[in-house]
């Protein structure tokens, strides 16, 4: 680490000489950039060997998390946070004529990940690593990440998510250590001296290289790595022929064809080639992992090669699978043991069951992952063998403690109708299932997971999502930090618990105006992004109302656009002539092949461009949507939030983590008790939150009784209006062929699923409520920012993770 700046400095200046054979004074920024890459990155690699050294001294359990997503955003900045060198990197660049802000801008972020499951996996090494907790996370190396989303013309076009163009700085490719995975073929039983064997032939044959990347503790005192998987041919098979005819794509067949499983994150599964794509992405990920576990297993573990020193494999290895997508480590980790290690299958799966805990992720039955039988069956035989004897002696042991045979059901099969449910075979081969918020665990337990959750209760168990403190506060948002440290010390970043001391000052007017300004300071850094990048004057001062996370009807971003209509048609009626300007903000992706999402996103940008030009309104209102939503601008939006919308139907949402990030940084959260809503509601108490809508046993009810949207439309004159402005055509813009009728329709006709017309009242009211104390009662709005800042350490991934060592991995 540097001492100080002048330090610093001539670090800087040596490694200009020696990474780029120029003095400090004739580089570019992008070279700057460069240099200082170089220099953290040498300090990390040091951490990292030293702190695997120590570890592999200490005999210490160590954990892998197997996930196909880690969002781990640009790692520049957060490296020099965790190292505690921002301040002086920053000052540093200063004396030498940069702007650190400006080489930040240069990293590229990493395209493995979408989402909320990514982005979680990410902030989980981070703690891991800041906790001490040895741990790798499992995953794969995509060449494009899931699309770069691009709006023309008010609609969503996906491009390739280029993100490797460059060399990826971090990352160092451990060729030694690479995997051989088997797919194909047929599998041979043959009974030999007492013993059936399995004969694997006629597979195709890929090679998984592992490329590391180092996750870098707070403190710079541990490290733990994020290994990455990246598919090649075993061996070159270039068709000289083909090429020496022209045919040039065709003699690099075989390559290309290997190659394509690790090129993009979550290949479209519409259609047969690219199910069985994506089935062998996820059993590259898991064969590649599993198998380099237990080669590090054995050279740490066994001396002579006993059954007893098998059996203590859990001792000192977990695996954590996130979500179902790494579900094969189950079979994987069973074939392994008894095809390679010759252990019976009795010894193989109490190994794997106390080894592999699972995190569900959903409480839709229907989004619950399947395969079929016939593809598993071709592409990864000897798995699919082990799922079916899974499957049969699952049933064995049911129909012997019924007494007779148990019905066969979707609710407590493996296999069932031609499928292969993942997250029940998830469930019945671990030692743990959580759910990741309350609400969402009691849902698992109560429907979802139900028939299983009644044959083992003490599996299932609650943990509350969180997110990395240090990430999303301390280097999203620099003032807020330092304002912090300077109120209530430092001991709020290695233990977040402690930002409750900041509710202190819940009643001193100047640090009540402190978060005023630095909330005005963040607005005033998104408003340039959005200037730049959307061409779009908003004014600082109004209420900036947002909403992001991925484009999804459950999610209800439809309920966003109508209080946004409802407030444009009041507006053009002449019924809010001094209405408060709002500015509202909506970012997220929606899944290329999922036409309501797309249609969302189009609608919303039509009403953007019809008020943003709007004299009788644009004055009120902005609307702007933030294109190809990712963790850098993510950092840029969290800070400049007034309001937070969380406004999934109650029982839908898992849990949301946009929601926690929004609540470090001081948003109020306007948002249904659905997801962790319930758990922030539960810490800031009503007064500093507003809960509309119905909950999850009234949603349930109603729909038993028999929902009926249309009454609802009818019912009331708000609604009525925004479902004519959807038919009349006044939401097309000039010269488009384009309607909204299926939104209509999905309203009207199909039955409005996610209840948007039900919840619209209430939203409006809790709306306006939170719209009024922000306008008249102004220090009142900024002590519930402070109380909800204060109250957010509960959601620091560091103490999610300490509950998953404590109760989960090293039980």
């Amino acid at each position: 680490m540097f001492k100080n700046v002048n330090e610093f400095v001539e670090n800087f200046k040596d490694t200009c000489n020696t990474a780029l054979g120029k003095s400090y004074n004739q580089i570019s920024e992008y070279e700057a950039y460069y240099t200082l890459v170089k220099m953290v990155g040498r300090i990390a690699a040091n951490v990292h060997a030293q702190n695997r050294t120590d570890f592999y001294k200490s005999d210490e359990k160590e954990i892998y998390y197997f996930s196909m997503e880690f969002l781990i955003g640009r790692l520049l900045k957060e490296y020099l946070v965790n190292l505690e060198a921002l301040d002086v990197a920053r000052e540093g660049m200063k004396s030498l004529n940069f702007d650190i802000d400006k080489l930040f801008e240069f990293e590229k972020d990493p395209g493995l990940g979408n989402g909320g499951l990514g982005r979680l996996a990410a902030c989980f090494l981070d703690s891991m690593a800041s906790l001490g907790i040895c741990g790798l996370g499992m995953g794969l190396k995509y060449k494009f990440g899931l699309f770069k989303q691009k709006i023309v013309n008010g609609n969503q076009i996906e491009l390739p998510d280029d993100w490797l163009t460059v060399e990826y700085p971090w990352a160092k490719v451990r060729r030694a250590r690479a995997k051989l995975v088997k797919f194909g073929g047929v599998v041979d039983r043959v009974y030999e001296n007492g013993k059936m064997e399995y004969i694997h032939r006629d597979y195709r044959e890929v090679l998984a290289i592992p490329c590391d990347v180092p996750v870098v503790g707070y403190g710079g005192k541990s490290s733990n790595t994020l290994r990455l998987w990246t598919a090649e041919p075993k061996e070159e098979k270039f068709d000289l022929e083909a090429f020496n005819k022209g045919n040039y794509a065709k003699a690099a067949d075989h390559r290309t064809a290997i190659e394509a499983m690790t090129y993009i994150l979550y290949p479209d599964d519409s259609n047969n080639v690219g199910k069985r794509l994506r089935l062998e992405q996820e059993y590259l990920l898991v064969s590649a992992g599993v198998q380099d576990i237990v080669s590090r297993f054995k050279k740490g573990h066994i001396k002579n090669n006993t059954r007893e020193e098998w059996l203590k494999f859990p001792k000192y290895v977990a695996i954590h699978i996130n979500d179902t997508h790494p579900t094969m480590c189950i079979p994987e980790l069973i074939r392994i043991l008894i095809d390679e290690e010759n252990l019976s299958w009795d010894d193989a799966v109490y190994i794997t069951k106390n080894t592999i805990a699972y995190t569900n992720h959903t409480v839709m039955p229907e989004a619950l992952e399947k395969w079929p039988i016939h593809l598993m069956r071709e592409t990864v035989p000897r798995v699919f063998m082990i799922i079916e004897e899974i499957d049969r002696r699952h049933f064995e042991e049911l129909d012997k403690n019924n007494g007779g045979p148990v019905n066969r059901t979707s609710r407590n099969a493996v296999i069932y109708e031609g499928n292969v449910q993942m997250a029940n075979l998830s469930v019945i081969m671990s030692h743990s299932v959580n759910g990741v918020a309350a609400l969402h665990t009691e849902i698992i337990k109560d429907q979802t997971l139900h028939d299983l959750y009644v044959l083992d209760k003490e599996k299932f168990t609650n943990k509350t999502n969180g997110v990395s403190h240090r990430r999303f506060l301390m280097s999203a948002n620099e003032e807020l930090t330092k304002l912090l440290v300077s109120k209530i010390g430092k001991n709020f970043i290695t233990s977040p618990n402690k930002l409750e001391d900041f509710l202190a000052f819940e009643n001193d007017k100047k640090v009540l105006n402190e978060l005023d300004k630095i909330k005005k300071d963040n607005k005033e850094r998104l408003a340039k992004y959005i200037k730049e990048h959307n061409n779009i004057d908003v004014d600082t001062n109004s209420i900036f109302d947002i909403q992001v996370k991925r484009i999804h009807a459950y999610k209800r971003q439809l309920l966003f656009i109508f209080k946004i209509l409802h407030y444009y048609n009041e507006i053009k009626k002449g019924n809010l002539k001094n209405f408060y300007p709002h500015t509202y903000i909506l970012a997220g992706k929606a899944a290329g092949s999922y036409a309501f999402a797309k249609k969302t996103i189009k609608l919303f940008n039509n009403i953007a461009a019809i008020i943003n030009n709007d004299p009788d309104v644009n004055k009120f209102i902005k609307v702007v949507f933030i294109e190809n939503f990712c963790v850098s601008n993510a950092e840029l939006i969290y800070p400049a939030a007034d309001i937070s919308e969380q406004i999934s139907l109650a029982g839908k949402e898992a849990s949301g983590t946009g929601n926690m990030k929004f609540m470090f940084n001081g948003a109020v959260t306007l948002g249904t008790l659905d997801g962790a809503n319930v758990e922030i509601n539960n810490l800031v108490g009503s007064d500093n939150i507003r809960i509309f809508g119905l909950k999850e046993q009234e949603v349930e009810k109603k729909k038993r009784e028999g929902y009926n949207p249309s009454q609802v439309v009818n019912n009331d004159n708000r609604l009525k209006e925004i479902v004519e402005m959807l038919m009349d055509g006044r939401l097309v813009l000039p010269n488009e062929k384009v309607d909204f009728f299926d939104i209509v329709d999905y309203l009207m006709k199909y039955g409005d699923e996610y209840m948007v017309a039900e919840d619209f009242a209430d939203y409006i009211v809790k709306s306006e409520e939170l719209d009024n104390i922000y306008v008249n009662e102004k220090e009142k709005f900024n002590k519930m920012s402070l109380v909800n800042i204060a109250k957010s350490g509960y959601f620091s991934s560091d103490r999610t993770i300490k509950e998953y060592y404590d109760e989960i991995w090293n039980k």
